[in-house]
């Protein structure tokens, strides 16, 4: 009858509603649960809104910029978990924006480019991205990607060992915001790059990091010298920090393959 047939249209309106306003809910929560704040860098206003939209959608909180210079900025004030980098801004080229941010910061980056020639990807991976990603992309696979940077740094950042935080290591402290190091409540007084070092090494406390991993993460890229630079950084550190020569207290030296910073009950000789 027409009767009963409008009861079921307004009960299915009713329906459509509520689980409108509980999707808006969980969206609502996810962001509010989730601590995860992205830089979208992308001057495509279409490519911008659907994927800021999906960010959102998933629980992320998402700030943008479309120009290189305006990114920097917000990269400063905001201090992003992660960044998504379009190279082919209007203003420079993102590898310029990467490199900003590599100077200080082991912030996460994805590189998401319509370049898709291997030198192209080379370059970003060794100016210090994290991954690229090739346009056109499945949301799914971004998604994924992200997913999978997060993991890899959230043990790091639960037990404050992320930018932000706090690392210590037997009696020694690193305080990530202000950029200095302690060794028994004294300040070691380290040279930009020499905190750089001990910061990185940190990061991946407990995990040998080859010469190359460490040249990348300090410097970039690797040029001629790269490796007897390392070492001459790695000597002043080892001095400041008061460490004998043959000692490996705070980090381990494996010669020919790289650095270790040791965990709290290492006691280890270098080899």
């Amino acid at each position: 009858s027409k009767h009963t047939m409008e009861k079921s249209v307004l009960r299915i309106e009713k329906m459509v509603v509520l689980y409108s306003a509980l999707r808006s809910e969980r969206r609502t929560q996810l962001m509010m649960n989730n601590k995860y704040k992205i830089l979208f860098v992308e001057d495509d206003s279409n490519i911008r809104t659907v994927i800021t939209t999906l960010l959102e959608t998933e629980g992320y909180q998402v700030i943008w910029a479309g120009t290189c210079k305006f990114a920097q900025g917000l990269f400063t004030s905001h201090q992003p978990d992660v960044v998504i980098l379009d190279l082919g801004l209007p203003d420079m080229d993102g590898m310029r924006f990467l490199e900003f941010v590599r100077r200080d910061s082991l912030t996460p980056i994805i590189v998401l480019s319509a370049r898709s020639n291997d030198r192209d990807k080379v370059r970003a991976l060794d100016a210090g991205a994290n991954d690229y990603v090739t346009k056109p992309f499945s949301t799914e696979e971004l998604l994924a990607r992200i997913r999978m940077i997060l993991r890899n740094y959230q043990h790091r950042a639960d037990s404050g060992k992320l930018p932000g935080g706090k690392f210590q290591v037997q009696d020694m402290v690193i305080d990530y915001d202000a950029r200095q190091v302690f060794i028994a409540g004294k300040e070691i007084k380290l040279s930009q790059t020499e905190y750089n070092i001990v910061a990185l090494l940190s990061e991946h406390c407990g995990k040998m990091m080859t010469y190359s991993a460490i040249i990348k993460g300090v410097w970039g890229y690797p040029d001629e010298g790269s490796t007897k630079k390392l070492q001459v950084n790695m000597a002043n550190i080892r001095k400041k920090f008061g460490v004998k020569p043959g000692e490996a207290r705070y980090i381990t030296n494996e010669l020919g393959v790289g650095y270790r910073m040791n965990g709290d009950n290492a006691d280890i000789q270098d080899s």
